[in-house]
């Protein structure tokens, strides 16, 4: 088991009273340390990203604004997302460690990896940061996975729903992406009609469900949504953007599921690919006995470890909406496997809105 972390990462200077704050990778690495199980993990310094890496995902011009802006002394991007002089290293290192584990896994030196690095990617647009995010980890690897030709699967259980990355691959037939997220919050994206485009239609998948979500509405979510699209698209790797913001703790959300919940879909996500092809990259979580908790709990159902230090949550809440999306992609599986009349319009989706309000991530 890979753990791809650095020190580097503290210098990601957010300012005071901030949420995405350096304490929170000491968290993870405490939360870890608690789970027992040092000797199943080899950890790694992440080597930067290369150029030709980051442009898979975004344009150079966004790239070099970045970096001269930090290198000015960085700042304020917007309401929620700052940047102090390191953060263009400290983001490039980050987006590097995907690209990294990836030629980790390849040469066999562990089953899965797990990436605790900042700041954190799935908000980040291929021309925009925004909601504490800089460069899109996430995007980045499975932009290099899908170069290869490989066909990769995205699972974002982040509280907030990955606008950044459903932007990256929202015409992408190669790369699927299931978010699940608390709505209405945070960037008011990632309705059920948002579907993918072109080649990528039906492979983006969006699961809004209300605030007091237990962890029953995501393992339904998993057999009901993920498992039937995972055997449709067949992936060769399985990527997690584990955000840790879902915990009924967090200051940012309103859901209620627990380590033990984060544990069984870090098992059964990424249980999904083979051995060597497994991947899963830290996101959210703003409570730092939470994000330990969880974090430990999620690296060890990687490990084949039963470490859970709270039980798994159940309730009736958001399962109405998980049967919601099962049936629209039924429905439209169902549509896809009927010859289309002529002039038909072809079925089409809107790209995802950025029009939320309040804290990102």
């Amino acid at each position: 088991m890979l753990l791809g972390s650095d020190g580097r990462f503290l210098d990601h200077e957010t300012g005071p009273r901030h949420p995405e704050r350096p304490a929170r990778l000491a968290a993870v690495l405490r939360g870890i340390a608690a789970a027992g199980i040092d000797e199943a993990v080899l950890p790694f310094a992440p080597r930067p990203a290369t150029r030709a890496e980051l442009e898979l995902v975004h344009p150079g011009e966004y790239l070099d604004a970045l970096a001269s802006f930090c290198a000015r002394g960085g700042g304020a991007i917007d309401a929620d997302t700052r940047a102090g002089p390191s953060s263009w290293e400290v983001a490039v290192q980050a987006a590097g460690a995907g690209p990294d584990a990836i030629e980790r896994l390849d040469r066999g030196e562990g089953e899965a990896a797990f990436l605790a690095v900042r700041p954190p990617g799935h908000h980040a647009l291929p021309g925009q940061a925004m909601g504490f995010c800089l460069l899109n980890n996430i995007a980045v690897a499975a932009a290099v996975l899908a170069r290869r030709g490989e066909r990769v699967l995205i699972v974002d259980w982040d509280v907030h729903h990955g606008n950044g990355t459903q932007a990256v691959f929202w015409s992408d037939a190669r790369v699927a992406y299931v978010s699940a997220h608390q709505h209405p919050l945070y960037p008011g994206t990632g309705l059920m009609d948002e579907r993918g485009d072109g080649p990528g239609r039906g492979t983006n998948v969006n699961v809004p469900v209300p605030p007091g979500t237990t962890g029953d509405a995501y393992r339904a979510l998993v057999d009901e949504i993920v498992v039937p699209l995972a055997e449709r698209f067949q992936p060769t790797w399985v990527l997690a953007s584990a955000g840790f913001d879902a915990h009924r703790a967090d200051p940012l959300a309103n859901l209620s599921l627990s380590a033990g919940d984060f544990a069984d879909l870090a098992q059964r996500v990424l249980g999904l690919a083979p051995p060597g092809r497994r991947m899963a990259f830290l996101e959210g979580g703003y409570d730092l006995g939470a994000l330990a908790a969880s974090a430990g709990a999620c690296l060890a159902a990687m490990a084949g470890a039963g470490y859970r230090p709270e039980p798994a949550t159940s309730g009736p809440i958001g399962r109405e909406s998980v049967a919601r999306a099962a049936r629209l992609l039924q429905t439209e599986q169902a549509e896809q496997n009927e010859p289309v009349e002529a002039g038909q319009p072809p079925l089409r989706s809107a790209p995802g809105r950025v029009d939320g309000t309040g804290t990102g991530r």
